[in-house]
């Protein structure tokens, strides 16, 4: 399956991949009243990319990775932070403790979960009023242009299933699809934008993390980033900057209908 790949490169992933902004983790921090005593579920936390800063609040948390490479990268960023735990396993599998948690959290993974199971399993996972937070993220428009554009030409030559004329949307066109939880409950949604310049090295390392590209057969791989770092060095000078979206959605578990 290709969210397996992740744990193919966990050291990569937990070196390459963005950092979720302050803003968002204060924002969630305040809406949800996290700190000490609460108890946070974390589903796919990766190496850790918002389990740590959960943990800097005093939370206890317990995150569910898949990986058991990324959880054993995430262990050693959580380290010296004792009420925080990570268990290896699926979550769709995972048993759920007798005592409810507070506050269930899943950042930029929740579309890798079984959508049959995810949002009743979190809902399940909730004690009453208990929120389900989702952090998802997106490339938009913005940063270096004009890289982006050109760098399609080698996407559509050493990936075949690239759509032609491909381009990321402005900003306000993007919006996280909530059906599934708006069944459940209201959902409110906060937005944050940031960029990140990136050398031609650190660049190809991000690519690197994704399941997309580590997909692709050794040939088509090599001759995608061969393309992509040449790109980079010849036309825009060594570095490129990336712009990211990211949807911070809660909703409120209003019953104990699902439990």
């Amino acid at each position: 399956m290709l969210r397996d790949t992740f744990d193919e490169a966990a050291e990569l992933y937990d070196r390459a991949r963005p950092r979720y902004p302050t803003a968002l983790v204060d924002e969630l921090a305040g809406r949800v009243g996290l700190g000490p005593g609460v108890r946070v579920l974390e589903i796919g936390p990766g190496t850790g990319q918002l389990t740590v800063p959960l943990a800097r609040l005093g939370c206890d948390v317990t995150a569910v990775e898949l990986g058991p490479a990324l959880a054993a990268v995430a262990r050693r960023n959580l380290r010296g932070f004792h009420r925080a735990r990570v268990e290896v396993a699926e979550f769709e599998r995972w048993p759920l403790p007798r005592d409810p948690f507070d506050v269930v959290v899943c950042a930029t993974a929740f579309h890798w979960i079984d959508p049959a199971v995810r949002v009743v399993k979190a809902a399940r996972a909730l004690g009453p009023d208990g929120v389900l937070a989702l952090v998802t993220t997106h490339h938009v428009a913005g940063g270096s242009t004009d890289f982006f554009a050109r760098v399609q030409s080698c996407y559509e030559r050493w990936d075949p299933a690239t759509p032609p004329g491909l381009r990321a949307s402005d900003e306000a066109d993007v919006a996280t699809d909530t059906g599934e939880l708006e069944r459940w409950g209201d959902v409110t949604s906060y937005r944050f934008a940031q960029e990140i310049t990136y050398s031609t090295r650190e660049y190809i390392d991000v690519l690197l993390t994704y399941s997309g590209h580590r997909a692709l057969d050794t040939p088509a791989r090599r001759g995608l980033l061969g393309c992509v770092e040449e790109l980079i060095e010849t036309r825009h000078a060594g570095s490129i900057t990336k712009r990211y979206l990211h949807e911070l959605l809660l909703t409120r578990r209003a019953s104990d209908g699902d439990r």
